[in-house]
């Protein structure tokens, strides 16, 4: 079994938000696989499906983004399931909009939905796909520019990062995460 994590905050208020790119990864994931993420399991909305002979379950954490850590711990309690199964998807202010970075270890880098699942899982070595959203200008509050929608200059670039996430997710499906690395680190 393989699943996937999108990090991101739950209501209609959040929805297009730089915070929510793991959400948008997950919606189109489900889309592409017609997979339906709406049992409410583990503190998360959950979908089970396969994937090319893989059993995969996508997974939105709704118990906000700083607690993701709970919801996962939860799942991997409830399914059974190991670190090693997964990979996180979540937004990175140190990457610029519509490009991605995987890496399969490291600190938060400040933040703190990773925060969280490096807390409830114990340890910093798990698959993720970073998703650029840029740092504000200078001066601007991080709280606040993580909370704002994307504008429309970054729509084109928006869809970019996810389709590129999405075909990522997907290769780490058959390939070993150093070959998806390789792939799609540029």
């Amino acid at each position: 079994m393989k699943w996937i994590v999108g990090l991101g905050n739950p209501g209609t208020q959040y929805q297009g938000t730089r915070h929510n790119v793991g959400f948008m990864v997950i919606d189109e994931l489900a889309r592409r696989w017609g997979i339906q993420v709406t049992q409410s399991k583990c503190k998360a909305l959950i979908g089970e499906g396969n994937v090319n002979g893989t059993k995969v379950v996508l997974i939105k954490p709704m118990t906000y983004m700083n607690l993701s850590g709970e919801s996962v711990r939860s799942f991997i309690d409830y399914f059974k399931s190991d670190v090693t199964e997964g990979l996180v998807v979540y937004d990175d202010l140190d990457t610029e909009v519509g490009r991605i970075r995987l890496r399969f270890q490291g600190g938060s880098g400040g933040h703190n939905g990773i925060k969280s699942l490096v807390s409830h899982l114990g340890t910093q070595t798990f698959d993720r796909i970073r998703m650029g959203i840029t740092r504000p200008q200078p001066g601007g509050n991080i709280a606040d520019y993580v909370l704002s929608n994307f504008p429309k200059s970054e729509q084109e670039q928006l869809k970019t990062m996810i389709e590129q996430a999405c075909d990522a997710a997907e290769f780490s499906l058959k390939a070993s995460f150093e070959e998806t690395m390789a792939k799609f680190n540029r």
